[in-house]
């Protein structure tokens, strides 16, 4: 890659380490440029998942506390995100590569579809909790759903957090704080775990990567210090028409 080519890398990670502190949705903005720069889709997905996989781990600890409590259930989630992005991970890496850029603007358009339902899901989730509808404890069922979700994760991952917060709120009555918190859990633990078996892969753009991990933990700080002056609905909107325009351009070509 030219230095140009970086920095637009740089700037892009920027923005979606930004739009990821405050609404989500980053990997709908970093994911279409590394290709717009001629980095190969399954080669640019990779690099994408590896590169943001530090901003996974800040929103983990930024929202360690609400995770306090119940660790048998930390355990089986973590571990059941873990063994999905590692399965995601390897389905990708099995994908022809023009297989993968057909079911581009098709990723696409779920992930933006994902991103804008994640409103509704949040207040379905409040006045579930509010009615204080029964739980039923079915370790194995809860489990199997994030397992499945968690291979999308690591097959492509956008709107991963926005599956992840919809099969927990059917699983758990818990807040949404500590639904958060789990989600950012399982999410870290999805993408580490595919980020490592992407590490031998080959396919790791490693300049890109490098700078794309810098960018995006200095988008992550600066989306929290103004965490308190953005909406981010307007925020997320913004990013879902993105992604739809995106999907859009995709389909014609």
């Amino acid at each position: 890659m030219t230095s140009v080519e970086l920095a637009i890398a740089g700037v892009v990670a920027i923005a979606a380490g930004f739009v990821n502190a405050l609404a989500g949705g980053g990997t709908l903005i970093t994911f279409p440029v590394l290709i717009a720069l001629g980095i190969p889709a399954v080669a640019a997905n990779v690099t994408n998942t590896v590169a943001l996989c530090p901003g996974y781990l800040g929103g983990t600890l930024v929202q360690i506390k609400s995770l306090s409590g119940n660790k048998q259930r930390l355990h089986v989630f973590g571990a059941t995100g873990a063994l999905g992005g590692l399965a995601g991970g390897i389905l990708l890496l099995n994908t022809e590569e023009k297989t993968f850029r057909t079911l581009i603007p098709y990723l696409i358009l779920l992930a933006a579809g994902l991103l804008a339902v994640e409103g509704p899901v949040r207040r379905w989730q409040a006045r579930r909790v509010g009615q204080g509808e029964a739980q039923h404890e079915r370790p194995l069922a809860k489990a199997i759903p994030v397992f499945l979700a968690s291979i999308y994760g690591g097959y492509f991952g956008g709107g991963l957090s926005v599956i992840l917060l919809a099969v927990l709120a059917l699983a758990l009555r818990e807040s949404l704080t500590r639904l958060n918190a789990l989600k950012q859990l399982i999410a870290l633990s999805v993408n580490v775990a595919a980020a490592i078996f992407f590490l031998f892969s080959g396919k790791v753009v490693w300049l890109a990567t490098v700078v794309m991990a810098i960018g995006a933990l200095v988008g992550g700080a600066i989306g929290g210090s103004v965490a308190d002056r953005v909406k981010p609905l307007v925020l997320r909107w913004i990013v879902v028409v993105f992604g739809v325009a995106i999907s859009i351009v995709y389909f014609v070509r």
